[in-house]
C-alpha cells in the first residue's frame, strides 16, 4: 500500500475522508464538501444523530458531481483535546472501515485543527502511521480466498497543506511501523517456521539497517556457564541460542548502551510439565518478548536514533523428550546461582536469568528491560489492556509508563518486596523457579531481580498484551506488535543525543 503527501486538491479517490468535531463542528475541507452538495453533510449528520464525537462514522454515497464513490465523515470528538494518540486510532478506523470494501484509493482531508496543540504535519502524519499500522495483515499461508475478504486498498493520498513537514515526520514513524509488523511476523509465524535457528537467520536481516549481529551457540554458552537457559531447550532437537543486537546510533561511541532483553521460547509445550492440548497451539507466541525486542532495534535503526543499544534475546524451544529437564532437577545459571526447577513450564524466567546475567555484566548499561509472555497470572490481573511491570528503579518506572500513555501501550506497576522473594527460596538450591499458588507474576519478577544486581531494571510480562482476541483501532486480532513503540517512545523522549 502506498501512503503519500499532497497539497490539498480536489478528491479524486475512490473513497474521501473528512472530519467534524464535536457539536458537529465541520473541518474546513467537511464545510466545502456540505456547501458543494447543498447541504448533504450536514443533513446526514442530523438525520443519523451524529454529533462528532470521537469515533463516529458516517458513510455517504457520494452526490455526482463530486468524482468520488463515497464520502466518510469520520468524528474527532473536542478539536481541543485532539492528540497523537488520537489521530493514529482515527486512521486505523478509517483502514478498518475500507480495507476490504472494493476501494482501491482513499483521499483523507488532513485540516490544521485550529483549537489543538496538533500542528497540520502532525495531524497528516500520525493518521498515516495508524492506517499504516491497521492495515498489517498476515495471509502468507492463505491460497484461496474470495475477493470480497481481500484488502483492495492499496493508495492513500493524506491531503495537507504541510505536506512536505508531514511526510519527514511520517519518514520516521513509518520505520517505527516497520518495527512493528517485523514483530507481528515473528510471533505470528508457526513453530515449524520460527525455531531458534530459522529466528536468528531472520535476526540476521537487520545488519542492512547497521545493526552488528551476534550469535552464541550451545558450546559458547555452556563455557559461559549458561546452565539455567540451556536446560530449557535441552530437550528440543532445535540448538538453543543467544542472539546479541549492537545498534551504535549516539556520536559518543563509549556512551553506555540502553538494554533490551526477550524471552523467545519459539514453542512452549510446557516440556516435562506438559500444558493441556487444548489452546497449546498458541504457544507459538510465546517468544513475543524477544519480538518486541527485535522489532524495537529494527525501529531505532530504521529511523537511525541517536542511542547505543543493546538487544540480547534468548531462543530456545521447550519440548518433551528423553532428554528434557526434569520437575527437580537443579541447574547453575551464569551467575553462579543454583535454581531448583519445580515446574518445567515455569521456563521464561530461566532464559532470561542467564541472558539478563550476561548482558549487564558485558555490556554495563544504563538500564535493562526486559519483556517476555511470562505468567497466565498477569493476564488474571490486568488482562489484555495493560501489561504488567516490575522495578527497582522508580525513575524509569515513571518514563515507561508516560512512554506507554504517549502511544498507547499501557503498563501497570506492580510492587515487589522481601516477603514475596522469600517465596522463591529452595531447601536444596539458591532458589525454585516458582513461588507457589498465589502471587504468580510477582513471585516471577522477584526470580529475575535476582539476576539484574544493582542495575536499573524493568521487567514487562506482556502475557495478556501480546496477542489479542479481539481487533483493536491500530491491530487487528492476533499478534500486536505490543512494546516495540512503547520502547522506542522511551528511547525517543529520555536517552537520545
Amino acid at each position: 500500500m502506498n501512503i503519500k503527501f499532497i497539497k490539498n486538491s480536489l478528491p479524486t479517490s475512490d473513497a474521501h475522508i473528512i472530519f467534524a468535531y464535536e457539536d458537529r463542528k465541520l473541518s474546513a475541507s467537511a464545510q466545502k464538501i456540505d456547501k458543494e452538495t447543498e447541504g448533504l453533510i450536514s443533513r446526514a449528520m442530523e438525520v443519523g444523530h451524529f454529533e462528532g464525537k470521537f469515533g463516529q462514522i458516517i458513510d455517504l454515497v457520494a452526490p455526482v458531481n463530486l468524482e468520488i464513490n463515497r464520502v466518510l465523515v469520520i468524528g474527532l470528538g473536542e478539536e481541543a483535546k485532539l492528540d497523537e494518540v488520537k489521530l493514529q486510532k482515527t486512521g486505523g478506523k478509517i483502514m478498518s472501515k475500507l480495507i476490504s470494501s472494493g476501494d482501491e484509493s482513499i483521499s483523507i482531508a488532513a485540516d490544521t485543527p485550529k483549537e489543538s496543540n496538533i500542528s497540520g504535519a502532525e495531524f497528516a502524519a500520525h493518521m498515516a502511521y495508524g492506517i499504516r499500522l491497521r492495515r498489517y495483515r498476515f495471509d502468507k499461508y492463505f491460497t484461496k480466498e474470495e475477493d470480497n475478504k481481500k484488502p483492495s486498498v492499496i493508495s492513500v493520498s493524506m491531503m495537507s497543506t504541510s505536506a512536505a513537514n508531514a511526510q519527514k515526520l511520517f519518514a520516521e514513524l513509518d520505520a517505527v511501523a516497520d518495527g512493528v509488523q517485523f514483530a507481528r511476523n515473528l510471533v505470528t509465524e508457526p513453530g515449524n517456521v520460527i525455531y531458534p535457528e530459522s529466528y536468528a537467520e531472520k535476526i540476521k536481516e537487520l545488519s542492512t539497517l547497521g545493526i552488528d549481529v551476534e550469535i552464541l551457540a550451545e558450546d559458547e554458552m555452556e563455557e559461559l556457564g549458561m546452565g539455567s537457559l540451556l536446560g530449557v531447550g535441552q530437550g528440543s532437537a532445535c540448538e538453543s541460542l543467544l542472539v546479541i543486537m549492537h545498534w551504535n546510533g549516539s556520536d559518543n561511541d563509549d556512551e553506555q548502551p540502553v538494554a533490551f532483553v526477550g524471552k523467545g521460547v519459539t514453542f512452549d509445550t510446557g516440556g516435562i510439565s506438559l500444558k493441556p492440548g487444548a489452546g497449546m497451539e498458541d504457544m507459538k507466541f510465546d517468544m513475543g518478548g524477544s519480538a518486541a525486542v527485535v522489532g524495537a532495534m529494527k525501529a531505532l535503526a530504521g529511523r537511525n536514533a541517536k542511542v547505543n543499544a543493546i538487544g540480547v534475546v534468548g531462543l530456545v524451544e521447550n519440548m518433551p523428550s528423553s532428554t528434557a529437564q526434569r520437575p527437580g532437577d537443579v541447574v547453575t545459571s551464569m551467575s553462579g546461582q543454583t535454581i531448583e526447577v519445580i515446574n518445567t513450564d515455569a521456563e521464561g524466567r530461566l532464559v532470561l536469568a542467564d541472558a539478563l546475567w550476561y548482558t549487564q555484566d558485558r555490556f554495563k548499561p544504563k538500564f535493562m528491560i526486559d519483556l517476555a509472555t511470562l505468567t497466565g497470572a498477569m493476564m488474571i490481573a490486568l488482562g489484555q489492556e495493560f501489561a504488567g511491570i516490575f522495578s527497582n528503579n522508580d525513575e524509569l518506572c515513571e518514563n515507561l509508563t508516560k512512554a506507554g500513555q504517549e502511544v498507547d501501550e499501557l503498563v501497570w506497576r506492580m510492587p515487589l518486596s522481601k516477603g514475596f522473594d522469600k517465596m522463591v527460596d529452595s531447601k536444596i538450591a539458591d532458589m525454585k523457579n516458582i513461588g507457589g499458588k498465589y502471587g504468580g507474576s510477582i513471585t516471577a519478577a522477584q526470580f529475575l531481580q535476582r539476576f539484574a544486581n544493582d542495575v536499573p531494571w524493568v521487567h514487562i510480562d506482556i502475557a495478556g498484551t501480546a496477542w489479542k482476541t479481539e481487533s483493536s483501532d491500530v491491530a487487528d486480532r492476533g499478534a500486536t506488535g505490543y512494546g516495540v513503540r512503547l520502547l522506542d517512545q522511551l528511547v525517543r523522549n529520555n536517552y537520545e543525543d
